[in-house]
């Protein structure tokens, strides 16, 4: 695991400023405190900070070929190296350490582009070949390793993290307004966009190959839903089973102690019971939970059924309000404002697991793959909503349920939130009802807010992914809108980003490539039956999970910050969202947020997530717009008085 960065002459064989190289390890050094390396040729200088993982002692990075003709990075890790080295050996290549990394240089000699088609793991690349004057950048298949670019006229700057990439002076420090209503409508920022103008994203599946001046992006890969397979259940289950054990088999080869993340859902805990199946020693487990009225969102009771089922060494840490004082470096680590509570209870179950593993296994993507989200429900709803008489359905249920309290920190007010958004969508077209249901902003209240109305309307980069699947089933094109939007950019970016502030390297057996196509051509059935979520996957995990796991409610993995909002950090809503700070950065319309904060704080509507992400993007504002470092942006009680 590392952080990679480096920098392109377009134009001229100079070599590219060793200094600025420097800065830009520095800014991300927390990804990779064990090491540090530069390359610097005709044109081109690669650099890494190196999380030492595997080959402790011989795995430094840049590593080039015999001749020193191809030079690579990598960030991540590939966990079929070693089936990849034997085949490279027995054709005659020569290798001089057992590192992961070292496999890329030899396959790309071996097969050219396409070498990236063979890698199963997580992974940023950039691939120097001295010979062709060729940068070869490469994306892992979801996204599960940031990478970013700058294109200037004479210049390309990459890096694993965007502050790399501010380190030269050449690269202005402007928000992006076009993606700007993105960001609201969502609540992350989707690729290619980045809230900084000028600065992309490098798509989740794609290349960017760099040559004569000249920057070609290409797909390698996207995944499939027109390949449905029909087996029987019996055989799914032993299919699923099988290619699970050996993705988390696969993510347990390390040189470092590892652990695993534990919530009490099911993906968390089919991981760890994967975990003790496959090792000969209790699996060191970590959770997080909140005391006092903030009992929703606690799962410290499932995670430690799960935790005594499997023996393991249970690790805990209670959240509280005061964690609002994290704020500020997490936006900084995050290098773009999102609104996601999960970035503190991953931040802070990273910083506990880091005391004793440096490789942590992570639930994460599990909901993606087997349909485990409440809006996968939607099309069996609008079965039972069309039979209803068009009065009740379209005027009185909406006024009725619009009246009643909303908050997803209470079990029956967040049931009422999930059905006026039903209620609210019912009548769009597919899209639309999507986007109000994972979104953060609707576009009447996006273009209020920013007083202007927009041409977005819904998501562009939504519609642009229906339509590349519009030949799949309903549930199936949810899932590959999730899997090229909300799962890299938001989950897979956060639990990147938070799990490297605490310098520890994060593996998502969901996430699996072989997995992920198995499951892309299992039937919908078998995924969503009737209103029963996940119900292939509970069939899976069934002789391994206690029956109180398999059969408990979905809950997010967050922090209850909408409860926070209206108590203990009422404070940082109204001294970051005062009207006095809006009409300063001048870009929202002050009394339609004191009208969101007014709902919010009454109960008439949740708008956590509507505060979040303003607040959010307010302390991201101050940290990477207005130059302020983020241990001077004042986020508790005491400095918000003392720093008017």
């Amino acid at each position: 695991m590392c952080g990679i960065y480096g920098i392109l002459n377009l134009e001229t064989n100079n070599s590219p400023g060793a200094a600025l190289l420097s800065r830009m390890g520095r800014s991300v050094s927390h990804r990779g405190p064990d090491d540090e390396g530069v390359y610097c040729g005709r044109g081109i200088a690669l650099g890494m900070r190196r999380l030492s993982i595997i080959d402790l002692a011989g795995g430094h990075q840049p590593i080039s070929n015999e001749d020193e003709t191809i030079w690579v990075v990598c960030n991540g890790e590939i966990y079929n190296f070693q089936e990849l080295r034997d085949q490279l050996l027995a054709q005659g290549h020569i290798f001089r350490t057992k590192s992961d990394t070292e496999v890329l240089v030899h396959l790309y000699e071996q097969e050219g582009l396409e070498f990236v088609k063979r890698l199963r793991g997580m992974f940023g690349i950039a691939l120097w070949d001295a010979t062709r004057a060729r940068l070869v950048i490469a994306r892992d298949r979801l996204g599960k390793k940031p990478l970013y670019v700058w294109r200037g006229t004479q210049r390309l700057i990459f890096a694993s993290e965007i502050k790399s990439i501010l380190e030269s002076p050449e690269v202005p420090r402007q928000m992006n307004l076009a993606a700007l209503p993105e960001y609201l409508s969502l609540g992350y920022v989707p690729a290619p966009f980045t809230l900084f103008e000028g600065i992309e994203k490098v798509l989740p599946g794609h290349l960017l190959v760099c040559e004569k001046g000249k920057i070609h992006d290409q797909e390698y890969w996207d995944v499939r839903f027109d390949l449905i397979e029909r087996h029987t259940e019996g055989e799914w289950i032993e299919r699923v089973r099988e290619t699970f054990l050996t993705a988390v088999k696969l993510r347990l080869i390390s040189d470092v102690p590892l652990g695993a993340f534990l919530s009490g859902g099911i993906d968390s805990s089919a991981v760890v019971a994967a975990m003790a199946r496959l090792t000969n020693r209790p699996v060191k487990t970590y959770s997080i939970g909140f005391e006092g009225d903030d009992q929703f969102y606690n799962e410290l009771p499932y995670a430690r059924i799960v935790a005594s089922e499997f023996r393991t060494e249970h690790h805990e840490i209670i959240v509280r309000p005061e964690v609002a004082e994290l704020l500020p470096k997490l936006i900084w680590h995050m290098d773009e404002p999102i609104a996601d509570s999960a970035l503190i209870t991953t931040y802070l179950v990273s910083r506990l697991a880091r005391e004793s593993v440096t490789v942590i296994l992570s639930g994460v993507g599990g909901d993606e793959l087997f349909g485990g989200y409440r809006r996968y429900l939607s099309d069996n709803l609008q079965g039972y909503y069309r039979k209803m008489p068009g009065l009740l359905r379209k005027r009185w249920l909406p006024a009725a349920f619009s009246r009643l309290p909303q908050d997803r920190h209470s079990g029956w007010k967040n049931n009422i939130r999930y059905a006026t958004a039903f209620l609210r969508a019912a009548e769009q077209d597919s899209v639309s009802r999507y986007a109000s249901y994972v979104g953060v902003f609707s576009p009447d209240l996006r273009d209020r807010i920013m007083r202007a109305e927009s041409s977005l309307g819904t998501s562009e980069t939504l519609r642009h992914y229906f339509s590349r699947c519009a030949n799949a089933d309903g549930l199936n094109q949810l899932i590959y809108v999730d899997m090229k939007t909300s799962l890299p950019d938001d989950l897979l970016l956060l639990t990147d980003k938070m799990t490297m502030a605490a310098s520890i390297e994060c593996r998502a057996p969901f996430m699996d490539a072989e997995l992920v196509a198995l499951t892309s051509r299992m039937p919908s059935g078998l995924k969503i039956r009737g209103f029963s979520m996940k119900y292939l996957m509970k069939k899976v995990f069934q002789p391994w999970l206690p029956p109180s796991i398999l059969q408990r409610k979905k809950r997010g993995f967050g922090a209850p910050v909408g409860s926070w909002f209206r108590k203990d950090l009422d404070f940082l809503v109204h001294e970051t969202l005062s009207v006095r700070q809006i009409l300063k950065r001048g870009i929202f319309d002050p009394q339609v947020v004191q009208e969101i904060i007014s709902a919010h704080r009454s109960q008439r509507s949740d708008h956590t997530d509507h505060l979040l992400a303003l607040i959010s993007l307010e302390l991201w504002s101050r940290i990477f717009l207005d130059g302020l470092e983020w241990q001077h942006v004042h986020t508790s009680p005491e400095a918000v008085a003392d720093h008017p």
